[in-house]
């Protein structure tokens, strides 16, 4: 069997400062930019991979969510607790130091981990956690 990921899904606040974010701090790519307003989709990704992005989605879309829903689904994406990636590096302190001089909200500055990795943690502008690790 051959499978590989092509897609990853993180919800979005704003996809104005969601796209800034990616495309500017983190250097991905705009591949798709659908819909309008609070109904925007926007798939970014690595220049050098072009069979693998992140689709930025509209936080709340669903209709049948009452307004106690919404206010736990945005707390716990305020707090980072709700969606989150990994993604890798070959220089996980070179890539911190351009994030952190870019002002990306800092969580957790480069540190060895005991489980083996090497890795630093910052929060998209949806709160969403990205852990960075130092690739093998």
């Amino acid at each position: 069997m051959n499978i590989s990921i092509n897609a990853s899904f993180l919800p979005h606040v704003d996809a104005e400062e969601s796209l800034a974010f990616y495309t500017e701090v983190l250097g991905f790519e705009l591949r798709l930019d659908v819909g309008s307003g609070r109904m925007r989709w926007l798939t970014v990704g690595p220049v050098d991979q072009p069979d693998t992005s992140i689709v930025l989605t509209p936080a709340i879309t669903d209709p049948t969510i009452s307004e106690t829903e919404r206010e736990v689904i945005e707390s716990l994406m305020a707090k980072g607790s709700y969606a989150g990636i990994v993604l890798a590096s070959a220089d996980v302190d070179a890539v911190f130091a351009e994030v952190e001089a870019e002002g990306a909200e800092i969580v957790q500055e480069p540190m060895d981990q005991p489980y083996g990795l090497r890795d630093c943690a910052l929060r998209d502008p949806a709160g969403n956690m990205i852990r960075i690790q130092q690739r093998s």
